[in-house]
């Protein structure tokens, strides 16, 4: 049992107005009492990151009597975006990756403990019963601060090789959950609990056959995570415009990220491509049920997405994640039979187009890898989370 600050709630309880203000507040957080069961949610900058946190908040505040969340994040117009679509309060505090960054990491590593200062204000004025970080540069501070204050914290790291905010945190806070069993070798922690990445229930319940919606023809979704991937969105185009030319007929939906939209856009004018072109799929759930086959990156998210819903897929993992963790991902499923995994440097539109052909004229081919990717689900891993947070802050 850890000691806990529980001081009682305040009135002035703000968002931070951000720009170095070491905390400065701006609009009041309203809502948050000491008679409350409090999860603090930190981290981001990625949907990658902010889905599997949005799924943990619904299963902690369905869980509990009266519970309730706060996400605290950086200052990204996509962590705003997607939480505010969900419904939670949302802090902010000034923090920026440090790794890859080169002479910019000097001004990320002078905003840490500005961060840190804000994390502490914040986590004073609601009390919460217990901290997450689910990766990404915002939950450092966070964190660490509900440590030095005697607060319950905890981890999830997704990936297969656990970034370099997680692998810092391991050793301060008191449980580690695990999407894959491979990380546990990299993180120093003292408790473990292999879990999977938790997938939001809108997602889960489009697979369910009740729900699925079948588009005429043979379709194909293609996403390169929250933010896209113009290597991917340059090659998918490349293939569409080939199997349009040999008469094959594909709906298409692809989430193209935002930078890249407007060229996408335009290419697959120009083209006279048909697809369903956006920044950002809102309703991830539908455009998963209408896919027969799935082009996409090797995210945590994406690869439980997956095998929760039982579809096939073509990975291109990311060539530059830390550990090529990415790649490492995309094997989990592939080595099941579940994916086929290309290498970004033999992504061509020419040998994706061959790919597409192949499984649009062996639907049981699909059908096969479907199966073998259920294998892999974990659609209760929110639940063994919440179910370990409650643990370690004595919350029943």
């Amino acid at each position: 049992m850890f000691h806990q600050d529980r001081r009682p709630a305040s009135d002035g309880i703000c968002r931070s107005a951000g720009n170095g203000d070491m905390g400065r507040m701006s609009v009041p957080l309203s809502g948050y009492s000491k008679d409350k069961r409090i999860l603090v949610i930190a981290g981001g900058g990625t949907g990658g990151h902010l889905f599997p946190g949005i799924a943990i908040a619904r299963q902690w505040i369905r869980g509990i009597k009266d519970a309730d969340v706060l996400f605290i994040v950086g200052h990204r117009k996509i962590e705003t975006e997607i939480i505010s679509r969900y419904g939670y309060q949302t802090a902010y505090i000034d923090v920026e990756g440090i790794k890859g960054r080169g002479l910019n990491a000097v001004n990320a590593l002078l905003k840490l403990p500005v961060g840190i200062l804000q994390s502490v204000r914040i986590l004073r004025s609601v009390s919460p019963d217990v901290v997450i970080g689910m990766g990404g540069y915002s939950s450092g501070p966070v964190c660490l601060s509900a440590r030095m204050m005697g607060i319950p914290a905890a981890i999830h790291e997704q990936n297969s090789y656990p970034g370099v905010t997680n692998r810092l945190l391991a050793r301060f806070v008191n449980l580690a959950f695990l999407s894959f069993r491979d990380s546990f070798k990299y993180l120093k922690a003292r408790s473990y609990l292999l879990v999977g990445t938790p997938v939001r229930d809108e997602i889960i319940r489009s697979g369910e056959s009740e729900h699925r919606i079948k588009k005429k023809g043979f379709t194909i979704l293609v996403t390169g995570g929250s933010q896209g991937a113009r290597a991917l969105n340059i090659e998918v185009a490349n293939a569409l415009a080939l199997l349009k030319d040999m008469g094959r007929d594909i709906n298409v939906i692809h989430q193209t990220g935002q930078i890249d939209y407007e060229r996408c856009l335009k290419d697959y004018e120009t083209r006279g491509i048909k697809a369903e072109l956006s920044p950002f799929i809102t309703d991830m759930a539908s455009a998963y049920n209408a896919a027969d086959l799935v082009i996409s990156r090797a995210g945590a998210s994406s690869i439980f997405e997956l095998a929760a819903l039982r579809k096939p897929s073509v990975l291109i993992p990311y060539p530059y994640a830390a550990n090529q963790h990415q790649m490492a991902n995309a094997m989990s499923l592939s080595r099941i039979g579940a994916a086929e995994v290309i290498d970004q440097s033999d992504l061509s539109g020419p040998g994706l187009a061959r790919i597409i052909i192949k499984y649009m004229d062996n639907p049981g081919m699909l059908e096969g890898m479907g199966q073998r990717a259920g294998k892999m689900a974990r659609t209760d891993a929110a639940e063994q989370i919440v179910n370990g947070l409650k643990q370690i802050c004595s919350v029943y």
